[in-house]
């Protein structure tokens, strides 16, 4: 799940950008909607819901931004029809690629995703080609500055996790995706405080690839990424600290 780590601090980081540029409250804006549209307006009720606008709001996105999303997710406001979709395909080396999507044009959204795959050395694939390399899992980050990761691993186990990760300053928290809102709740209760809590998918298996193979993959992962209706990028890449280092850099051929 190391690589899993690593990738998700790029997203992270990616994200602070995306938001400078706008690019990321589209992609909010539809989270909300769609988990609004799945269990209703009401954020006591529906714990989707409550993640995707603490992300927003994390985001610094208006508060009437957020407000239209969950009356037209929950049918209160008309608005186009938006539906999700897991795009599927292959890296570099055979690498494993998942893009959820939401989308209010099928058919746009999976040219616009097929595009990129091939643009960038990779295949898109059928649907069901390699979701089964992953799980679906949910996932809690901690910052570990001035905590002892032994402590709160005791305690994100006592509260119902089923691994947890401590890697470069951080600790990441895996649990079941319906005892994600259980065990953030038991540490909020610890007075641990959560610095993300989201539903993912995570590899099975990681793969290591070489040094070109690694710097395509991180590209086609940020191609999709850069699409408004790409919402999440996985892949099982375990990419090394070099690697990304090199990629950041810009120092590759």
């Amino acid at each position: 799940m190391s690589g899993h780590n690593k990738w998700s601090k790029i997203k992270r980081q990616k994200g602070i950008e995306d938001a400078k540029k706008g690019q990321i409250y589209t992609k909010l804006t539809r989270e909300i909607i769609m988990a609004a549209r799945e269990g209703g307006g009401d954020l006591e009720t529906n714990f989707k819901l409550r993640l995707a606008v603490q992300k927003a709001r994390d985001s610094s996105m208006p508060k009437d931004n957020i407000e239209r999303a969950i009356e037209r997710g929950a049918g209160s406001q008309e608005g186009a029809v938006l539906q999700e979709l897991m795009l599927e395909g292959y890296g570099p080396s055979g690498t494993a690629i998942l893009a959820q999507t939401v989308s209010d044009n099928r058919n746009r959204t999976v040219q616009e995703v097929r595009n990129v795959f091939t643009r960038q050395g990779g295949t898109m694939g059928s649907a069901g080609c390699v979701a089964w390399l992953f799980d679906s899992r949910g996932i809690i980050s901690v910052d570990a500055n001035k905590l002892d990761p032994d402590e709160v691993t005791l305690q994100a186990i006592d509260a119902g996790a089923d691994d947890v990760k401590v890697e470069d300053g951080s600790i990441e928290i895996y649990t079941k995706p319906t005892e994600l809102e259980m065990v953030k709740k038991g540490l909020e209760k610890n007075k641990i405080s959560i610095a993300s809590a989201e539903l993912s998918m995570i590899p099975k298996t990681m793969v290591e690839v070489e040094d070109k193979a690694a710097i395509q993959t991180l590209k086609l992962l940020d191609k999709l990424e850069e699409l408004d209706d790409v919402h999440k990028v996985y892949s099982n890449v375990d990419f090394s600290d070099e690697q990304i280092e090199k990629y950041h850099s810009g120092d590759y051929d």
